[in-house]
């Protein structure tokens, strides 16, 4: 603090830059935003407006209710439940693997927790052909169960929750075994509220990951009724010679924007939360 007392410049040039890297950032957003309330004529003139236009509403439900191929409405839909089925399905099973490693003594434990810890060498795209063709056999193209089942494995969070599991001192294990503690009961009572830090965390890393999935959702869906918003995005910009509606794309834009931003937030307040908490 004395330093920055003798030296206000030092703080009024750290403000500077701070303010010009938010507008940095933010500045192409509201392009988009000022974008999607124009005109097709508006967006085409030569410099654009800076101020939103009178065309909000209009765009907007033009968009939500119809889109290009498939209304934004839908596609939101979707790529919630797919970012929700992912995220969730992704922090269930490896808090459950993770536990049974660390605290279940069975053969080959380690060489199951190397195997899945390998997997992290093995993308999406390096395994995307067997999966699409184990998932066509399945009958899982155009559903839920085929965007979301063969993404919701993880190993990165499988060893994030074994190597916190691995911080619980032994003693809190053997009071809880003496309390009359089941395996269920210690995990449920215990774990689970020590591990809410890490499970918000990735819930929002997962959560992210989920919602910006475009090349497993472009293969499993044909029916453009089960296409996801990045999809979507993508439809909307222009082929070869076509004619761009530059206001519904960026429409569209802002709207795929908005769910991971809430979560964003939601979810940083609970992280906050669990970090000062007092239990912890």
């Amino acid at each position: 603090m004395a330093i920055v007392g003798r030296h206000p410049w030092r703080t009024a040039t750290v403000h500077i830059l701070l303010i010009l890297g938010i507008v940095l950032l933010c500045f192409p957003l509201y392009l988009t935003f000022v974008g999607s309330t124009l005109t097709r004529q508006e967006v085409l003139q030569v410099p654009m407006s800076l101020m939103p236009g009178d065309q909000f509403l209009e765009n907007y439900k033009r968009a939500l209710f119809r889109g290009t191929n498939a209304p934004v409405l839908g596609m939101l839909w979707n790529s919630l439940v797919m970012a929700m089925g992912i995220a969730i399905g992704k922090i269930v099973i490896s808090l459950l693997s993770a536990y049974a490693i660390v605290y279940f003594r069975f053969p080959f434990r380690m060489l199951c927790f190397w195997t899945i810890f390998m997997t992290l060498m093995l993308p999406v795209e390096v395994r995307i052909l067997p999966t699409y063709e184990i998932a066509a056999k399945l009958g899982l193209l155009n559903s839920y169960t085929g965007l979301i089942l063969p993404l919701i494995a993880s190993a990165t969070a499988t060893f994030l929750f074994r190597q916190f599991f691995m911080t619980v001192p032994d003693e809190l294990v053997e009071a809880a075994r003496m309390d009359g503690a089941g395996p269920i009961r210690f995990f449920k009572d215990i774990l689970l509220p020590l591990s809410r830090t890490n499970i918000a965390a990735l819930f929002v890393i997962l959560f992210i990951y989920g919602w910006n999935q475009f090349l497993w959702p472009l293969l499993i869906t044909t029916d453009p009724s089960m296409n996801t918003i990045v999809m979507g995005i993508k439809q909307t910009v222009p082929q070869a010679d076509d004619f761009a509606d530059w206001p519904l794309t960026m429409a569209t834009s802002v709207m795929a924007i908005i769910p991971p931003v809430l979560v964003v937030l939601l979810m940083q307040r609970l992280f906050i939360k669990g970090l000062v908490d007092s239990e912890k």
